[in-house]
């Protein structure tokens, strides 16, 4: 079975920027824990504070799938409209590596 990488960016509004970086790293821990995460990471932008970024692992497409299912992303799904500057990026990208 082959793992799914994605990159997904999200910008926030300068005057929603820490409402969303709060719901967003209320997703970490949680996220961490589903079963089929390999690795969930969250970043910011070294140039732009507005910018967040993860940088995901996941077991299968099926995993990811019910990720985005999870009753943890629904305070963040509702808002979401509210608080981007633009729409979400999400990069499906292949790792060329493997996982250690």
């Amino acid at each position: 079975m082959k793992h799914v990488t994605i990159i997904g960016t999200v910008t926030a509004k300068p005057e929603t920027r820490e409402e969303l970086h709060a719901l967003l790293s209320a997703q970490v821990e949680p996220t961490r824990k589903e079963d089929g995460c390999i690795n969930y990471d969250f970043h910011v932008d070294a140039d732009d504070p507005c910018v967040f970024v993860f940088y995901e692992n996941w077991r299968s497409q099926e995993d990811l799938d019910a990720h985005l299912r999870m009753p943890h992303l629904e305070p963040l799904f509702s808002q979401i409209d509210r608080l981007l500057a633009c729409p979400v990026s999400i990069r499906c990208i292949a790792m060329l590596s493997e996982i250690e």
